[in-house]
């Protein structure tokens, strides 16, 4: 059974905002009592939060669809509605979020960082929200908006000091087992180690992680083997370290070959150009071992390597090879720019923002206009209320949709689409229909949606001159 996952495909949505109540106070010996109907709640966030006591994505593996709680609808007495609680995710240090296209959204590093991945919806307004000087009883409430919902993608790099990186079998996890508390399954066959490994490592006053990534072999940065899998788990590390095996039973292969293997994996595998090498020649324990480790390392020492040699076995060359380590690492810290509380930056719009665009779209012969605003109001409109619609159009008006439709070359009758195309609402436009709550009749009515439409009364005129046509076809073609 799979216990490490390091890659996650995440299905969030985020709740859906309560919906507004419209609703009218009734008490005895209290007339005229007015709107009192309360606001919806706020959908709940899905937030993904950084946890250092977690280090695998296996719980998403196993459930990757999260919904948070949507948010409840107000009610009457002015009673609003109550907010969606928040779903938060825990994920390991080092997840990187990404969309389905591969770019990233965000990197979490360090303990108790946070990213928003669903957006929870607003809650609609009431009707006592909605009153005003002018519309001293609204027979409507606004509709809740819905939560965000899409696809992401985690990604999990290992967070670690030290990467040991090399062929299989050539002692990683040996290494790994003796420098560290770590208990890495160690047996005598390629590709032991199916995934990476950390331990905690102390050298004197300086405590570092170190990593022991599956083996790599050549093609390893194009797939081949397990390296692509793990290869990401090496771009966090402050020193790289070669785990040469002195004592390989393959004939074909020796140590600096499979350095300059690696090397070239690396290299093409990117970004890893500027961390420290340091080369180790395990398993001088065995004696051709040390025979070969003395005939290679003048010549990696030339290459500017600095060379240890040791032997898990026997624990020898171990402490030298830690502290070693230790300093590179102490440096890496040293140098890194030191981090900064997150400052809060507000960026407000300019006042002559329209905050929408107005464009023709000639394969679908509408106007579109997209906003935030206009997108969300007619998100937030209940469409079988002509009050609420009427509502909108005094909003789209006040706004300047009008006027922008017009100097568009917009004119009654033609079809307007407010949204994405996928997901737009379409309707046919009459530039009568300006701010007019002075103009309501009765409570959830609106005069200004009485009066034919002149697209629609076009419509109606071309069916009746296609029934005409087919009643005169009819009478002279009676077979």
């Amino acid at each position: 059974m799979t216990t490490f996952v390091d890659r996650v495909e995440l299905h969030v949505a985020a709740g859906n905002g309560g919906h507004g109540c419209a609703s009218v106070h009734r008490e005895k010996f209290k007339p005229l009592g007015g709107p009192d109907g309360g606001n919806g709640g706020r959908g709940g966030d899905v937030i993904l939060v950084v946890d250092q006591a977690i280090t695998t994505l296996l719980e998403y593996h196993h459930s990757p669809h999260r919904k948070a709680t949507n948010g409840q609808p107000g009610a009457g007495d002015n009673r609003s509605g109550k907010d969606g609680q928040d779903l938060v995710l825990t994920v390991p240090d080092g997840t990187v979020v990404l969309d389905k296209q591969g770019n990233v959204l965000a990197d979490l590093v360090g303990q108790g960082t946070t990213f928003i991945a669903g957006q929870g919806g607003r809650g609609g307004l009431g009707n006592a929200a909605l009153s005003s000087a002018r519309r001293k009883a609204p027979g409507f409430a606004l509709l809740g908006e819905p939560g965000e919902a899409r696809d992401i993608v985690l990604e999990l790099k290992t967070v670690a000091d030290v990467a040991l990186v090399g062929y299989p079998s050539a002692g990683k996890s040996s290494l790994i087992s003796v420098l560290s508390a770590a208990k890495p399954k160690i047996a005598d066959y390629p590709f032991t180690t199916l995934v990476p490994n950390l331990g905690v490592v102390t050298a004197g006053s300086t405590v570092y992680t170190i990593a022991d990534v599956p083996g790599l072999i050549p093609g390893a940065s194009q797939g081949r083997g397990l390296g692509l899998e793990f290869l990401r788990h090496v771009e966090r590390c402050s020193v790289l370290v070669h785990v040469l095996d002195t004592a390989t039973l393959e004939s074909d292969r020796d140590p600096v070959t499979d350095l300059d293997v690696i090397e070239e994996e690396l290299k093409q595998y990117g970004g890893l150009d500027d961390r420290p090498r340091i080369v180790v020649l395990n398993k001088i324990d065995i004696p051709d071992g040390q025979d070969l480790a003395d005939m290679i390392r003048p010549d990696l020492e030339a290459r500017g390597y600095q060379v240890f040699e040791a032997s898990a076995v026997a624990r020898t060359g171990l402490k030298e090879l830690s502290f070693a380590l230790a300093e590179i690492v102490g440096k890496a810290r040293a140098a890194k720019p030191k981090e900064e509380s997150t400052r809060i930056v507000l960026r407000p719009k300019a006042v002559d923002d329209a905050g929408f665009t107005v464009t023709y779209d000639e394969a679908e012969d509408v106007y579109r206009v997209r906003g935030e605003k206009p997108e969300r109001w007619v998100r937030q409109t209940d469409f079988n209320n002509d009050e609420a619609v009427g509502y909108l159009a005094d909003r789209l008006n006040r706004l300047g949709v009008e006027d922008e439709l017009m100097k568009a070359g917009a004119r009654a009758g033609d079809g307007v689409a407010i949204g994405s195309e996928d997901n737009a609402v379409v309707f046919d436009w009459e530039p009568t229909m300006m701010a007019g709550a002075e103009m309501l009749g009765r409570r959830g009515e609106d005069h200004r949606l009485e009066a034919p439409r002149p697209a629609a009364q076009r419509r109606r005129d071309r069916e009746a001159e296609r029934d005409e046509a087919q009643r005169e076809f009819d009478e002279f073609n009676p077979f």
